[in-house]
């Protein structure tokens, strides 16, 4: 029998295939409820497609895109005000400026798309392809152009039968994922703490010191709602300060992802004087937790070391929780690993419209994406 591959482009979720979950199963990240978290309350400057891939019109693959446009942006992340960002943010301006994201840019890891067991890969990843290319054109005739073409967030074994069918693609390596393990043999944070060497078990009682006083709530939504802009404006001061920004959430997200995905979604407060001070927000993902945006107030975090004193709360529920996995994403890599999470190398493939910067995307690439240099540490015994 002959079998033919096709795709179908969605931009609403409520025209999703009906069997879309069975096929999200593994990942959350992919699921028709988070994806309408996503088109409700995505940032400002990106817009959601999802595509799915048909095997005689059977759905074998799910996948999701993001474009996101620029120029809606007033921070491109406001540390580094020197000539070299002067010069990144020109030429992001002009030739970066619109990005067509595979993939998920506000997390890190493999939330690009799933093919169902039995599909045959490479048909599926050229199928992903004409997909992409098709998507490029509708938005070409929409008035947008696509800069940049990127798919990312996969390992060295993950990215194989991409780097086989998009070939004129650089591959580029990007900061590493932080991924904690959680030792099948830790029960409660009590085990974590016992197995942490002397100078990381100080390092872990210094903390907990310094957090005395705050107070620390599981909020629900009617909390998320009452302190929304409290919330924003600790979320806002964070993102702003990051070295590199290519989006702003939406001042909504926190409180419509609790409403559509419940108990997946974690929202904790830290409450000092009845004064919300910062949050951290975690999603459940199988036996996997996602770390997920977090805010605080500056000045407090320092005294407080409220950020260290976060990751602390984040292994010590999932390891209650019985989880396997915490994924602490690409930020703030060295405190990360304090704490003992490590560094999972992730690879990208990216593309650009004009041939001649596509032909030098390799240093248009490092001027985008900041090398950052760190220290691993080892905190275990």
């Amino acid at each position: 029998m002959n079998t033919t591959y096709s795709f179908q482009i969605y931009n609403r979720t409520s025209l999703l295939p009906s069997e879309w979950n069975s096929l999200a199963a593994e990942n959350i990240f992919l699921t028709r409820e988070y994806l309408e978290v996503l088109e409700n309350s995505c940032p400002v400057n990106m817009i959601c497609h999802f595509i799915g891939i048909f095997k005689n019109e059977k759905l074998e693959g799910i996948a999701l895109t993001q474009f996101l446009f620029a120029e809606k942006l007033e921070s491109f992340g406001e540390r580094d005000q020197c000539l070299k960002t002067s010069v990144r943010n020109f030429a992001f301006k002009n030739f970066a400026s619109h990005v067509l994201f595979v993939g998920n840019n506000m997390l890190t890891g493999q939330n690009a798309f799933v093919f169902s067991k039995n599909t045959e890969t490479p048909k599926a990843v050229k199928t992903l392809h004409k997909a992409i290319n098709q998507l490029k054109k509708d938005l070409r005739s929409s008035g947008k152009k696509v800069h940049i073409t990127s798919i990312k967030d996969f390992t060295s074994e993950e990215i194989k039968p991409l780097q086989a069918e998009f070939k004129n693609n650089y591959t580029f390596s990007t900061q590493p994922n932080m991924i904690f393990e959680i030792n099948e043999n830790w029960k409660t944070e009590q085990d974590y703490i016992d197995a942490l060497s002397k100078k990381y078990r100080d390092q872990y009682k210094r903390a907990r010191k310094k957090s005395d006083g705050i107070i620390k709530k599981k909020m629900p939504l009617s909390d998320i709602k009452q302190y929304e802009d409290v919330i924003y404006d600790l979320y806002f001061h964070v993102a702003k300060n990051a070295p590199f920004n290519t989006f702003f959430l939406a001042r909504n997200h926190f409180s419509f992802f609790k409403e559509i995905m419940k108990d997946n979604f974690l929202f904790y407060g830290y409450f000092l004087d009845e004064k919300l001070i910062g949050f951290n927000t975690l999603i459940k993902n199988g036996n996997v937790m996602d770390t997920y945006f977090l805010g605080y107030d500056e000045n407090l975090q320092r005294e407080k070391m409220l950020y260290l004193n976060m990751l602390y709360d984040m292994i010590a529920y999932s390891i209650n929780q019985g989880f396997k996995t915490i994924v602490f994403a690409r930020t703030a890599l060295e405190i990360k690993s304090s704490v003992g999470a490590k560094p999972l190398k992730m690879y990208g493939l990216i593309t650009h419209s004009n041939a001649l910067i596509n032909h030098n995307i390799a240093k248009l690439f490092q001027y985008l994406e900041p090398k950052t240099e760190w220290q691993e540490r080892n905190p275990f015994k």
